[in-house]
């Protein structure tokens, strides 16, 4: 079976089963990331850090909120109400 033929299943499986999946393929990945040799885990973290790059480049779905960068986002109208410890 195909990685897209997998992904086409999973929503006619039940919620259980896909937690199931999910779990197995999980510790699959843990079990190989704990048989790597440093150099190797080494190439992949760099290979995935190189592969995000784009994720978080100017316009990337990612970085839609960095506009709001420094920006208070809490404002609340009785700011006196908040500070007299009630």
């Amino acid at each position: 079976m195909e990685t897209k033929e997998i992904l086409q299943a999973l929503p006619n499986l039940s919620i259980s089963d896909r937690l199931k999946i999910a779990e197995s393929a999980l510790q699959l990945v843990l079990q190989e990331k704990h048989s790597l040799t440093k150099d190797e885990q080494k190439r992949q973290l760099t290979l995935a850090a190189v592969t995000a790059i784009a994720d978080y480049a100017p316009g990337s779905e990612l970085d839609i909120f960095s506009d709001l960068e420094g920006e208070n986002f809490c404002h609340y109208p009785d700011e006196s109400f908040y500070n007299s410890g009630n």
